[in-house]
């Protein structure tokens, strides 16, 4: 059973700094692009961050400049460094990946239950 664990939310203030990770565990063979989603109450889910296999590394307009997303392959983790946190920035955190359990699976998609962030003003 893969499964995707978020950590590293809480409480900040206007303009502070959080690094929040997701560890990858269970059998896997690979994992492929892995990328950060927020939610808030009564709006979609929106991708801020994704990082291919290949480190290629793209941002939602909105975080672009104060978020940078990192990933360790070796450790199957993904870290998203959030600074300059606005209170727009409150929401759950989702981690999102795609794996493959073994070179003969297809790709499957995962996520992590979340965590959350709350900046305060």
């Amino acid at each position: 059973q893969v499964q995707l664990v978020e950590s590293g939310g809480g409480l900040v203030q206007l303009g502070g700094s959080l690094r929040i990770s997701c560890a990858a565990s269970g059998i896997i063979y690979s994992i492929h692009t892995m990328a950060w989603y927020r939610q808030t109450p009564g709006k979609e889910r929106e991708l801020i961050a994704r990082i291919t296999g290949d480190d290629d590394t793209n941002y939602a307009d909105s975080v672009k400049g104060r978020f940078t997303i990192s990933r360790d392959s070796a450790k199957k983790t993904v870290s998203l460094q959030m600074d300059s946190l606005k209170p727009e920035d409150t929401a759950v955190y989702y981690c999102n990946a795609d794996i493959q359990k073994n070179i003969y699976a297809p790709r499957l998609n995962y996520w992590g239950k979340g965590t959350l962030v709350t900046v305060s003003s």
